[in-house]
């Protein structure tokens, strides 16, 4: 296993930010811990990345314990913490020279490995690192994190704040990163990248919720679903929050996400009680849970 997570715990004062988390991360994986704000992800990432040491449980990265071998993990991993951590004043080649000196190399023995992220920020190499888009920073700290050729690479919400064109492409270069066999940790609040991973783990206050392939966490969504359509979406969700049969109501783009407590739900008559709440042009159809219909479903 390139990482190994055992019953670790981590609390300060009072506030119990991980309880008893345990997964594994096989070589080459892209695996993706799913969960919002506050979940405890980055906690957990600055355990395994030997910045903080865990109050119980233990932790193997690429072979070496997270605590005994610390410095041998620091020469194997890359981490990009979820805010830009770069140096401002330095230009973006500056940055670049001064990580891979500190990793006793240089630009050109591995820039194979971030060539294809590289070239799209090199008309902007003498620009310094605090004058970057999102986009041009973000790839420039994943440059900054490869150039030492990591076994694993630890990336802590690394698409927050970055336009939806960015992100799609971030992903698609970690795709490729995978195929270079380095194990990647991703951590995420947005629920449709963790459809990109492997396998996720959904966490939520410091817990894990579960730990499967995205296709097959969805499956174990209890209920069947709908997506419920109106005029007014406002009153639509009051409305269906009151019905006595509702079992849950979310909000999804233009439709309502909704379940419903009995077994033989009739969509007529779901219609016809919106239709008493003032209600018109109202449509009713199944539909395939998300998982940010999952999560939220286990976070009950």
């Amino acid at each position: 296993m390139s990482i190994s997570v055992q019953h670790i715990s981590k609390s300060y004062k009072n506030v119990k930010a991980l309880q008893n988390i345990s997964f594994e991360v096989k070589e080459g994986e892209l695996f993706g811990l799913i969960g919002p704000d506050g979940a405890g992800k980055t906690t957990l990432f600055r355990i395994l990345t030997t910045l903080l040491i865990a109050n119980e449980g233990t932790a193997t990265v690429a072979g070496f314990n997270v605590v005994l071998d610390y410095k041998n993990i620091r020469n194997s991993v890359g981490y990009m913490p979820g805010k830009f951590s770069l140096y401002q004043d330095l230009t973006v080649e500056e940055n670049l020279n001064f990580f891979a000196t500190i990793f006793g190399t240089t630009i050109a023995e591995n820039y194979d490995l971030i060539k294809e992220i590289y070239v799209q920020i090199e008309p902007f190499k003498d620009r310094r690192a605090g004058k970057l888009s999102g986009g041009m920073k973000q790839k420039l700290a994943l440059c900054c994190a490869l150039i030492h050729k990591p076994k694993v690479l630890f990336l802590d919400e690394p698409t927050t704040g970055v336009d939806p064109v960015s992100r799609k492409e971030f992903w698609e270069m970690l795709k490729r990163l995978q195929q270079k066999d380095i194990t990647i940790l991703v951590s995420t609040p947005y629920m449709d990248e963790a459809e990109l991973c492997d396998r996720i783990a959904l966490i939520q206050n410091g817990e894990i919720l579960e730990i499967d392939t995205p296709a097959e966490i969805v499956k174990h969504y209890p209920k069947k679903m709908y997506n419920v359509r109106g005029d007014n979406m406002y009153k639509l969700i009051e409305s269906l929050k009151a019905y006595e049969h509702q079992y849950s109501v979310y909000p999804f783009g233009e439709f309502v996400h909704y379940t419903d407590h009995r077994t033989d739900f009739d969509t007529e008559s779901l219609k016809d009680y919106l239709k008493t709440k003032g209600l018109t042009d109202i449509t009713i159809a199944t539909t395939q849970p998300t998982i940010e219909d999952t999560f939220m479903e286990l976070a009950k």
